[in-house]
């Protein structure tokens, strides 16, 4: 499942203002069935209070590791890693108008430019399967972890181990290989949105992880 922040009501907040999760999906699958059964005035969650009426209650979490953190000691082993939990409130879109938003949002969210060079707007069957689940976020928690190995002061100690053991970090990051031509494509070069959006997502990537080395301060 694809999701992306935004705000309909103003699309251009930015991360330090409100915004709710827009979640895509089929609209026959278990989540969307249960968010569309879900109805305002069951608020029994969390002592039944007004603010908790609005939709299925759901947890969203992500996290994307940056980097295999290799120590003197396995226990002290770890990863480099962001990571974050939203609890909200799914609720379907209805509303064509914003629905449509969702979708532009969530597809130039994966490819920037996309929407408008695909064939749109989306048909009435691909409206019809296709489900946007609106999620207002109340709570959110995250976690990340960045740096190289945390060993403890015995061990750095010991020359034995420091002498033979390697320690460090390996740098972790998806790279995006070279667009390959679908059997039907007719169109002969690649788009610059795709081409650009490539060497850019690389780039944000393996900098990134190399960033991850660095020592919180």
């Amino acid at each position: 499942m694809i999701g992306v922040m935004g705000s309909f009501e103003s699309p251009g907040a930015t991360l330090e203002e409100p915004m709710d999760l827009y979640l895509h999906g089929y609209v026959s699958s278990r989540l969307m069935r249960l968010s569309a059964s879900a109805r305002a005035g069951n608020g029994d969650n969390n002592g039944g209070s007004e603010s908790h009426d609005e939709g299925l209650p759901v947890s969203i979490a992500a996290t994307k590791t940056d980097g295999i953190v290799l120590a003197l000691t396995p226990n002290n082993h770890s990863y480099n890693y962001r990571s974050a939990i939203l609890h909200g409130f799914a609720r379907p879109v209805t509303s064509v108008e914003e629905k449509l938003w969702a979708m532009e949002l969530l597809t130039n969210n994966i490819v920037p430019d996309r929407w408008r060079s695909t064939r749109v707007p989306p048909n009435k069957a691909e409206m019809t399967s296709t489900q946007i689940l609106k999620v207002r976020i109340v709570s959110a928690s995250a976690k990340i972890r960045c740096g190289g190995p945390h060993d403890e002061k015995k061990d750095l100690r010991d020359g034995e181990v420091t002498q033979r053991v390697w320690t460090g970090v390996v740098p972790v990051w998806e790279r995006l290989g070279a667009p390959v031509p679908g059997d039907d494509n007719r169109v002969a070069q690649v788009p610059a949105h795709v081409v650009d959006f490539v060497a850019k997502r690389n780039r944000e990537r393996e900098a990134r992880a190399l960033q991850a080395l660095q020592e919180p301060e």
